[in-house]
């Protein structure tokens, strides 16, 4: 449970800041604009935020398909990161406005696979590509569960339309 008030809280902390959604029927699309919080010694974004900027928008993401938090608190399981695999490609800088794009590229009865896209709104530069394996689970025991209808209706996979990194699409 204390969990579910940190991601809760993290959630309510995203709709208080400067965040945009934006509409994209393949891809969900969330714009932020880097603080001064999220830059290291070295002058730009630390990679830890890139990767709680993978967390945030696919909460989001879930929140709009009206899968989230609530709901998995309702149907005792929820979905869990099981494996990260991460590329920094370019640096932002404070004051950047980036979009957080993501997606879900496959799933099945036990997994479901989402992709990141992140790149920055002005010159529409890749700056990190990642995806994340993700893993259903009962809240109460930790378990390993086989996917719900609910979820695998909700977590339909990119459909291949559109092009996830053509990023003029907006």
């Amino acid at each position: 449970m204390e969990h579910y008030h940190l991601a809760k809280n993290r959630l309510t902390y995203l709709a208080k800041k400067s965040v945009e959604l934006i509409e994209m029927s393949n891809f969900f699309d969330l714009k932020i604009t880097v603080k001064p919080e999220h830059i290291d010694i070295l002058g730009h974004v630390n990679n830890v935020v890139y990767v709680a900027w993978m967390q945030d928008v696919a909460t989001a993401h879930i929140e709009h398909l009206g899968v989230g938090l609530d709901k998995y608190l309702e149907m005792k399981h929820a979905m869990v990161a099981v494996e990260h695999h991460v590329q920094y490609r370019k640096a932002a800088l404070e004051g950047d406005e980036i979009i957080l794009r993501t997606w879900f590229n496959d799933i099945n009865a036990l997994y479901s696979f989402r992709q990141y896209a992140f790149y920055r709104a002005k010159d529409q530069a890749l700056l990190f590509v990642a995806n994340t394996k993700w893993a259903c689970v009962e809240i109460e025991t930790g378990r390993p569960k086989r996917m719900s209808p609910t979820f695998i209706q909700a977590y339909q996979p990119y459909d291949g339309e559109q092009d996830p990194y053509d990023f003029s699409q907006e």
